[in-house]
């Protein structure tokens, strides 16, 4: 009998803010870096009925952060290195949005992620009526994503959803647990149990070194 086929669809920013939460607020893992030095691959894999389920495509839905050079450098290592486990990005964009202080009514710049919501509902119900999956996972605590989780589960019965809920975003999960098949809490010990090598070597004959920030990180950020 043949595996059922799964897919990963992963809400970049909403797994990397979460590590960035277990390094600034866990003793535990106090200036642990290297969580964020993620095998995607591998941490969806964590989640594979092995004798039952194959693990196909996994799609990483992020932006880069350009008005900061290293951050974004950064991260465009780490793509580059999942993408030597067959991971496909999916980059939205940032845009400047100005806001105004309540209390002093002073006005500055900040920016905003867009199109990473949209294009996980484009792509889940892209790959829905093409068939190219059994079972989705979608590593996201976004409730925006359940109108199209709800819609797939309605015109795709057969088909199954499963929501993996980043490190300490469980709170905040109850409309997205609720629409989807079942779901899964991600664990600490699964990000530890699922890093990237320190060193890579692509396929081209390039090597790929995991940023020294990676190793050890304090504070908060986009990267």
């Amino acid at each position: 009998m043949p595996l059922k086929k799964v897919c990963c669809f992963i809400d970049g920013f909403n797994l990397y803010h979460s590590i960035v939460d277990i390094i600034n607020s866990d003793p535990n893992f106090r200036n642990a870096g290297y969580l964020k030095w993620i095998n995607l691959r591998s941490l969806a894999s964590a989640f594979v009925k092995r004798r039952e389920e194959e693990l196909k495509d996994v799609l990483y839905f992020s932006a880069l952060a350009y008005w900061l050079p290293e951050s974004e450098k950064r991260h465009k290592v780490l793509i580059e290195a999942n993408k030597e486990n067959g991971v496909i990005p999916i980059l939205g964009n940032f845009k400047k949005k100005i806001k105004t202080c309540p209390k002093c009514k002073a006005q500055y710049i900040t920016h905003e992620e867009k199109q990473s919501d949209v294009n996980i509902a484009a792509y889940l119900t892209h790959y829905a009526h093409h068939n190219d999956f059994d079972t989705a996972f979608v590593m996201s605590a976004d409730s925006d994503l359940c109108q199209a989780i709800s819609l797939i589960r309605m015109r795709f019965p057969e088909k199954k959803i499963t929501v993996l809920i980043p490190p300490g975003r469980g709170g905040i999960t109850r409309e997205l647990k609720n629409c989807a098949s079942n779901h899964y809490t991600i664990k600490p010990k699964h990000l530890k149990n699922s890093l990237l090598p320190l060193k890579i070597i692509t396929q081209a004959g390039e090597e790929i070194n995991c940023p020294i920030e990676y190793k050890q990180f304090k504070g908060n950020g986009t990267g």
